[in-house]
């Protein structure tokens, strides 16, 4: 739980000049697709301002990091896109490679190194915040003997921040 503390806290610190948005998150997850094993967690992400914009479509870095009920914890960096849809709708995704702390052997994942890949759609709120839903997946693509993955969906909320100088 220390080392966890620790990367959560430089990715919380990487970013504070950068950071252009906050997602909090509230799922549950089904580990491998034949165990009973479910896993509520919460999830806090954060974006930078756009790598790339171009139209309705954005890309930027992102850190994340996560813990299930029982201890188990993820934490990565990777990138995020966002396509902005019509009606204030848009769709999500983004895929993070990280470190995956298993709390015991039924969260196994067969590495520490997991990668988290999400699809979503939501929509952009008056106030200009953003919900949505999505379903991730963490799986160490066959880099390890075992690969079993963990599947979640996701309730996600969006704070986006300006920064002026």
């Amino acid at each position: 739980m220390i080392r966890f503390s620790l990367i959560a806290a430089l990715i919380a610190f990487a970013f504070p000049a950068a950071a252009s948005e906050w997602v909090v998150a509230v799922g549950n997850s089904k580990y491998d697709f034949v165990s009973p094993h479910n896993a509520p967690f919460v999830s806090a992400e954060v974006h930078s301002e756009p790598l790339y914009q171009k139209n309705n479509f954005s890309t930027r870095v992102m850190g994340v990091a996560s813990i299930h009920s029982g201890g188990t914890t993820f934490v990565g960096i990777g990138l995020s896109a966002r396509l902005e849809l019509k009606n204030d709708w848009f769709a999500e995704a983004s895929v993070a490679p990280g470190y995956y702390n298993a709390s015991g052997p039924k969260t196994e994942l067969g590495s520490n190194f997991e990668i988290r890949s999400l699809l979503g759609v939501g929509r952009k709120l008056t106030n200009g915040d953003r919900l949505s839903l999505a379903l991730a997946h963490t799986s160490n693509a066959d880099t390890a003997t075992v690969n079993p993955g963990v599947n979640s969906l996701l309730l996600r909320y969006s704070r986006a921040f300006t920064f002026r100088n």
